[in-house]
């Protein structure tokens, strides 16, 4: 019992305190004397005197409940509260108290009801009172008495809930008896049904034996003494009273006193037997309220029928009735009770008009079923529209875009709840509805188009890559590129394309970068992310960063020269390899044109000699030339190579001699050939190299000898190209008739009277073509001999 008495100490604890005030507990109408009814804990500052809990008044007054005791314990202060030595509670007299208690500490009081409802124990049900005493219930009734009448209702209290059965086990034998008295389960004692005149001055005792459960029963003794009629007669002043009290009133409250003429009276209720609600003085005849008559608890009670009974004392059959009707008029204690007491509620910005956010449930504590009135409140500066309140249902009234800022993302608002009692009482519910951002709008991007030298250095910034984001924060996106050649690079946060390589026109002269636009941080899913992408165009601008080139660098090369002639001597071919298309040069002559005998025309370099006359001298010149080719066009800067051109000029003059024999007439203006052979190179098997070898060997051991036989030869020949000489000599003195002829009968004729070993060993170093007739021959440069092919 003591564990038992701790643990509810450590309970009360936990869970007792003053704020928490009312209270309400329930205990046994078998509780006895110091039985603990309540434990309070307090909590008080130690630098404040010492607190006190009195037990300011009880209703209805009693001296069942001992002052409340204080005590510290760890820290803390336990109020405990016992009922007194004096304490019998009885649900059927009284079932509900109500104390006020006060907590003082120090200069802080507060105060608070604490109710206590009496529980019926039907585990101690008994047969009491005077009915199971020795000397048994007396009850007088006249002997005018109609047959059958109720004398007696025996209350055995908690035993109509477990349906007693009622029987007179005493012997009712005649004549003593003037017929059996019987009672039945509602315990209503009868008189007989021959009635009791001439039974006056007697008694009858009946034995009553009262049976509930399973084996439990209890016996009592009912006395009935027959009283003579006497003259007096007991009489209300009117038959009946209609009176309306508030459902407020407190148990044990004074509702009405009524009044009857006699003497010595007493009073009873006689319907409803028991009376739940009220109770009469035996004496004074005042009705008083015995349990609390709200009519949200027990609707029952709106109308409560009462009929009372007064009779003298001493001549209990000499009385009266009075019908009470008892309107207990609806008080507006208690403002609306809501589930849920608070409203809080996310939903997203997609949300559409009509979407359900809750649904209210409120009623009224004072008139369960009564019709309430809901208006909705706006406390935020938001759009009030966005939230609409029809009957008890809030629904979203109005597309919540999220996507300015501070548009919505809260609302706050608050549904007051309206009673029609009187005072009219409120409610208010807050409501908080939070709006989620959605991310609804991919970014988006516009296609652009940068330009970049292509000799840019590294990490140069050709632009930036601006993309848009309709959702809230806007532009909140970040940027990388899909694919695409690694050269360039787009700044994550900045959306900026960096040049990261080298470029060259020449290989490619535009790249595409595809830009991917990711969004973050508009969902409330931060996993959910929206993209986009687009397209930027980069153009390399071309640079002169390559020289020309030119095929080949360097050229040796032999022309024949007529007089006074201009003589085309090559063209310089030049190019510029990393690009074929550029096509445009510059040509000049920047070193060795001595005399300036050479010019260029375009890439044509042109041996100029416009001298004529008898004094032209007769000698052959080496010209080593350097031409500068630079590459020309907006380009710039503008580059150039030097090709070298080694020239060996052969200056040579037509020649006539008039023969008597043949004349020829050859243009005095012939113009060289170039003739350009091609070898082709070749690479042997290694075998075969071995037997050329050998094979040549053999061909220097003949050649030597070859060699031998033609210089015994050539002293003989070097007097030809002597007579030859005069021969053209003397025909460019005569002038130009004939000089065909004497030209072309001077070489017949010196190689006629050439010996014919001479003929033999004639050498043709030179192949070129008749302007006129366009017949190939060729020529000695030395001798001036020809053979036409």
């Amino acid at each position: 019992m003591v564990l038992l008495r701790l643990l509810v100490l450590l309970f009360a604890l936990v869970v007792s305190d003053l704020h928490s005030l009312p209270w309400f507990i329930n205990v046994s109408e078998s509780q006895g004397p110091g039985t603990v009814l309540q434990f309070f804990s307090f909590n008080c500052s130690s630098y404040t005197p010492t607190p006190t809990l009195e037990l300011l008044n009880v209703q209805p007054p009693t001296t069942f409940f001992n002052p409340p005791s204080l005590a510290r314990w760890q820290g803390t202060y336990v109020g405990k509260l016992t009922l007194s030595s004096s304490a019998r509670l009885d649900a059927l007299m009284v079932n509900h108290y109500k104390l006020w208690l006060k907590f003082t500490c120090g200069n802080y009081v507060t105060e608070g009801p604490l109710f206590v409802d009496v529980q019926r124990d039907l585990s101690h049900i008994q047969c009491a009172g005077q009915f199971a005493s020795p000397a048994g219930e007396m009850i007088r009734v006249p002997e005018t008495v109609r047959p059958g009448a109720r004398l007696y209702i025996l209350l055995l209290p908690g035993l109509e809930l477990h349906g007693a059965q009622m029987s007179i086990i005493s012997a009712q034998d005649p004549p003593h008896f003037p017929g059996p008295f019987s009672i039945n389960e509602q315990g209503w004692l009868q008189a007989p049904s021959q009635g009791l005149l001439g039974q006056a001055q007697k008694v009858f005792q009946l034995q009553i034996s009262v049976s509930f459960g399973q084996r439990q029963s209890c016996q009592g003794m009912v006395m009935v003494k027959v009283l003579p009629v006497s003259s007096s007669q007991v009489s209300f002043f009117e038959q009946a009273q209609n009176i309306t009290i508030p459902e407020n009133l407190a148990p044990g409250s004074e509702v009405v006193q009524v009044w009857a003429r006699g003497v010595n009276l007493r009073y009873e209720i006689l319907s409803p037997m028991p009376s739940p609600f009220f109770s009469i003085g035996h004496a004074d005849g005042v009705v008083r309220t015995t349990a609390p008559l709200e009519l949200a608890r027990t609707p029952g009670t709106v109308v409560s029928r009462l009929q009372v009974k007064a009779f003298e004392r001493h001549q209990p059959w000499d009385s009266a009735e009075l019908n009470l009707t008892m309107n207990v008029r609806l008080v507006n204690l208690w403002p609306p009770r809501c589930l849920p007491a608070l409203l809080v509620s996310q939903i997203p910005e997609t949300a559409p008009v009509g979407t359900v956010l809750t649904t209210l449930t409120c009623e009224d504590p004072d008139s369960v079923g009564a019709t309430l009135d809901y208006k909705l409140w706006f406390r935020s500066s938001s759009d009030p529209a966005s939230l609409c309140l029809y009957d008890r249902v809030l629904e979203v009234n109005a597309t919540l875009d999220c996507d300015t800022p501070g548009s919505c993302f809260q609302h706050a608002a608050s549904i007051l709840v309206l009673d029609g009692g009187q005072p009219q009482m409120t409610t208010e519910v807050p409501v908080l509805v939070m709006v989620t951002p959605v991310n609804e709008f991919s970014p988006a991007c516009a296609s652009r188009m940068f330009r970049v030298r292509e000799d840019a250095a590294p990490h140069t910034l050709l632009g930036s890559v601006v993309g848009t984001d309709m959702d809230y924060p806007h532009d909140n996106i970040e940027y990388y590129t899909s694919g695409g050649p690694s050269t360039f690079a787009v700044d994550r946060l900045s959306g900026e394309v960096h040049l990261l390589g080298p470029l060259d026109y020449e290989q490619q002269r535009v790249y595409r970068l595809t830009v991917l636009l990711i969004d973050h941080g508009q969902d409330q899913n931060p996993n959910c992310h929206r993209s986009g992408s687009c397209t930027i165009t980069i153009e390399v601008e071309d640079v002169n960063d390559h020289a020309p080139e030119c095929e080949p660098p360097f050229q040796e090369l032999t022309i024949y020269v007529p007089l006074g002639r201009s003589v085309e001597v090559t063209k310089v071919s030049c190019r510029i390899p990393q690009e074929p298309q550029r096509l445009a040069f510059s040509y000049s002559i920047v070193g060795g044109n001595s005399q300036n005998r050479f010019i260029l025309q375009g890439a044509m370099l042109v041996h100029s000699d416009l001298v004529l006359g008898p004094f032209w001298p007769e000698q052959r010149n080496t010209y080593e030339l350097l031409i500068c080719v630079a590459d020309a066009g907006p380009s710039i800067p503008h580059l150039s190579t030097t090709a070298t051109i080694v020239v060996h000029p052969v200056f040579w003059k037509a020649s006539r001699e008039a023969t008597s024999i043949h004349r020829t007439t050859v243009p005095s203006m012939m113009t060289p050939m170039l003739v350009t052979d091609t070898e082709a190179f070749w690479q042997p098997q290694p075998w075969f190299v071995v037997v050329l070898t050998a094979t040549g060997a053999l061909l220097l051991l003949v050649l030597g000898w070859l060699l031998g036989r033609l210089l015994q030869g050539l002293a003989h020949l070097l007097q030809a190209p002597s007579k030859l000489a005069q021969a053209l000599l003397l025909n460019t003195i005569q002038g130009t008739k004939g000089s065909l002829e004497g030209f072309m009968e001077v070489p017949k004729m010196e190689i006629s009277q050439a010996p014919s070993s001479i003929k033999s060993l004639q050498h043709f170093d030179g192949r070129a073509q008749d302007s006129r007739t366009g017949r190939d021959y060729l020529f000695n440069t030395c001798t001036g001999a020809r053979r036409w092919l």
